[in-house]
């Protein structure tokens, strides 16, 4: 049973010098000591001196690319995208509702509503408003962002919305009632802070958050967790788990599920590595599976999904297993399992999502989606036979998610189905019944016959074959002038797979660029194995496999050095640090938004400490290897690098603004030229509040990234 805090990584921000195609080998310079760092200044995020310099750099870079029409017109067409209201309104089932959370250019901020299966069918649903948070904000003179709503089920009367006051993760949590559309007189209430909180009954919660010094963990999260009477103040709540600082959070929970109420405290001592206990009165009793294995229980059944291998009961299963087995058993000391998935070297297990009777796999063939249906048997026994069968998948090179299961009480699902030339479709069905309708047809922001998907696979340094997209027009060229973007992340088991994106098509693919998805290795597009390749002292491993792809792009003729540019966000931002200091070469722009750079001081920056598991802690030896690719320490002033646009906010507390600003800040002190860094002052890691500050900071890096291939 994953926590919050476990699915929370980095995040995903979708979104040459010379003739040398190898990367460049000159030794690191030594690291800088901490306390001989010029820029620790700019890490007073709210400061008065290091605010000014974030106007200053501002103002610079609108100057240059954002205070012209040109800048106007692609913000305004990728803004066009966001506010549409021809989009399709996704929604999630409580009972007997379907709810939606809804932005557009009438509702910055958002509103917050509800309609009924019939109504949603139609092709102008009409909506129950149940939280406007623009007036919200008008109201309490406060620019919310809403984060997130939990309702008590069966009912689903009563809610915590999280609120946060700037975009970042630090959210304030109030409860809401849906019959008075009102935020309770005397409710629950959780100030501002890094917080998890679920419900055990009407009159009870479990919390976790910010009880004063000391509560929460070196990541920044909560480290306690309590059970908080209603009409009882905070402070006497009673604490039923107290973690360590080093942990990464702790959280409970408690399954409402109608005959198999349970209750679970989960431990994450890394984003990687956790422990989860069944709580039984005041006794927590371990459920024995590998720390890095994902555990979860649903109704009789245990599911068990494999990071390493593991050898139980006679049997091995490898890495990237899903494994089941009946949970009473299980706590009572039986071992057997029956695996339910197993990889090989071309597929991965990508979700899982549980209806009442059966559960639906979605699995990835080279990193294109497909999809099964299981049946467990009647009677939950170890090593049951459970019935497998496929269900009608997705056109070729898309992605279909499931996005919403009734397990509670039905076999009904929804499925979007994607691709990077088809705009998404809604599909609803109940397993068992006719193939899924579909219901919502999201438009097409660009002429889609123009171009065309290609999937292509590179070697890397090491021999790993590396797979990547390339969504170019059908007319291609291969004369090597081509402008062409190439994307990546490559961290955290996060996959990059087909997504619709008429942003891109508008801002990128209409000018006459070409558009590359790298599916590197730190990724998940083949299950841990491939994240794992890329872990700690193989980071350099990632950044090999995209210099390959971009390599290759040359050696077919897509694009050169001077055409070729990259973007990438958060640990892609720290991708794009290492392209930037490692092959420089490569590239004739670099998009760099909301990055990790400076890998010396990290682990005391915002959440920083959360992430040593993917990149080692550099107050130990691990600083050894660490430092190869740490941009901020291998910035050098006989460089020469690309221009390169620094984005980040204010607001985020998850990776924060300051090494940007602080990488910004070295490349210009040493004298490089077309070095730019803008800050927007919310969003938090999204780097935008709404859907207007979300278009500006896509139309900068693709206007600045446009501009400098030619």
């Amino acid at each position: 049973m994953k926590s919050v805090w476990l699915m929370l990584a980095l995040g995903v921000t979708l979104t040459g010098m010379n003739d040398s195609h190898a990367r460049d080998t000159t030794p690191a310079p030594a690291a800088t000591p901490t306390g001989d760092d010029p820029f620790l200044w700019l890490e007073d995020i709210h400061g008065a001196r290091a605010l000014d310099w974030v106007k200053q750099q501002n103002a610079t870079t609108a100057k240059q690319f954002v205070d012209n029409a040109e800048f106007a017109r692609t913000r305004d067409r990728i803004l066009e995208v966001l506010d549409s209201e021809a989009r399709i309104p996704y929604v999630n089932r409580m009972g007997d509702h379907l709810y939606n959370f809804w932005r557009d250019k009438a509702h910055p901020r958002g509103i917050w509503r509800r309609t009924t299966l019939a109504e949603y069918r139609k092709a102008e649903p009409a909506w129950e408003l149940l939280l406007d948070v623009d007036a919200l904000n008008q109201a309490e003179g406060k620019r919310w962002v809403f984060k997130g709503v939990q309702c008590l089920k069966p009912a689903y009367e009563r809610c915590l919305i999280s609120l946060s006051p700037d975009g970042g993760d630090a959210v304030a949590v109030r409860e809401f009632s849906i019959p008075h559309k009102a935020f309770v007189k005397d409710g629950f209430v959780l100030p501002v802070a890094k917080s998890e909180v679920d419900w055990i009954d009407e009159d009870t919660l479990y919390v976790g958050t910010d009880f004063g010094p000391g509560s929460m963990t070196e990541s920044s999260y909560p480290r306690i967790v309590k059970e908080w009477k209603r009409g009882t103040p905070l402070a006497a709540a009673a604490t039923v788990y107290e973690g360590k600082p080093s942990d990464l959070a702790v959280s409970a929970h408690h399954d409402r599920t109608p005959g198999y109420e349970r209750d679970f405290v989960s431990i994450a001592r890394d984003f990687y590595h956790s422990d989860l206990y069944q709580r039984l009165g005041d006794k927590l009793v371990r459920v024995e599976v590998p720390a890095d294995a994902e555990a979860e229980a649903h109704r009789d059944w245990l599911l068990v999904r494999t990071r390493s291998p593991w050898t139980v009961d006679g049997s091995t299963y490898p890495a990237g297993a899903l494994l089941a087995t009946p949970f009473d058993p299980f706590m009572a000391g039986k071992r057997h399992f029956t695996m339910l998935f197993e990889p090989d070297a071309h597929t991965s297990l990508d979700s899982y999502a549980w209806t009442k009777n059966h559960l639906i796999l979605n699995l990835m063939d080279d990193v294109k989606s497909r999809l099964e249906v299981l049946t467990p048997p009647q009677v939950a026994t170890p090593g049951g036979d459970w019935k497998r069968a496929a269900m009608a998948g997705a056109p070729a090179m898309s992605t279909i998610n499931v996005i919403d299961t009734d397990p509670d009480h039905s076999d009904e699902y929804w499925l979007d189905v994607t691709g990077f030339l088809a705009p998404s479709s809604l599909r609803h069905g109940v397993l068992g019944g006719a193939a899924a309708e579909k219901v919502k047809q999201a438009p097409a922001f660009f002429d889609a016959a123009k171009f065309a998907v290609s999937q292509h696979f590179v070697q890397s340094k090491d021999g790993t074959r590396v797979p990547y997209f390339e969504i170019a027009p059908k007319d291609l060229k291969l004369d090597g002038a081509n402008r062409t973007l190439l994307y990546g992340y490559g961290g955290f088991e996060v996959s990059l797979q087909p997504q619709y994106s008429g942003g891109v098509g508008r801002a990128w693919l209409e000018r006459g660029g070409v558009y590359v998805i790298a599916n590197i290795r730190g990724g998940g597009e083949y299950g841990p194995q491939w994240h794992q390749a890329a872990l700690k002292a193989n980071r350099p491993r990632a950044y090999e496999d995209f210099a390959a792809v971009a390599e290759d792009l040359v050696k077919r003729g897509v694009t050169s050095a001077q055409h070729l540019g990259a973007e990438g966000g958060s640990n892609g931002g720290l991708l794009m640090g290492n392209m930037l200091t490692m092959y420089p070469q490569l590239f004739g722009a670099i998009a760099c938004e909301v990055p990790l750079l400076d890998m010396k001081r990290y682990i005391h920056l915002s959440a920083g400490a959360s992430w040593m598991a993917e990149y080692g802690n550099p107050d130990t030896a691990d600083w050894n290897f660490i430092r190869t690719f740490s941009p901020y320490q291998n910035v050098r002033t006989d460089g020469r690098y690309p221009p390169v646009l620094f984005y980040t906010a204010t607001s985020d507390d998850r990776v924060g603004p300051v090494q940007a600003r602080k990488m910004a800040a070295r490349m210009q002190a040493q004298g490089h030229p077309n070095v730019w860094f803008y800050e927007n002052l919310e969003g938090g890691h999204g780097a935008g509040a709404d859907n207007r500050q979300s278009a500006h900071m896509h139309a900068m890096a693709y206007d600045f990234l446009w501009d400098q291939l030619q």
